[in-house]
């Protein structure tokens, strides 16, 4: 789908603790490397997540949530969305991901 839409750009979305969205972009071709697709973060940037001594996190899209989002043009270099679980580094779910609940 994202290639049909010509996206350039996915918007990695999740909440930190308090549900304030948080965000990051990869380009459209890292995606499409499986759906088990995940991209590494500084977790201790982001408001409750882990101290700077476990700071490593993953967030691993949701393919179910894919959305072309409006505000740019449709028809060329679109820019998507995409919500994340939150992960340890070893897979395990974080107990600080309200999509975990």
């Amino acid at each position: 789908m994202a290639k049909e839409n010509d996206v350039r750009f996915i918007r990695l979305w999740f909440t930190d603790i308090l549900g304030v969205l948080k965000s990051f972009a990869i380009i459209r071709g890292r995606i499409g490397r499986g759906a088990g697709r995940r991209d590494g973060f500084d977790g201790s940037s982001i408001e409750g997540f882990a101290r700077i001594d476990e700071s490593d996190m993953v967030a691993k899209p949701d393919p179910d949530t894919f959305q072309i989002l409006p505000w740019r043009p449709l028809e060329h270099n679109a820019v998507a969305r995409m919500f994340c679980d939150i992960l340890k580094p070893g897979g395990e779910p974080f107990e600080g991901d309200p999509r975990m609940y």
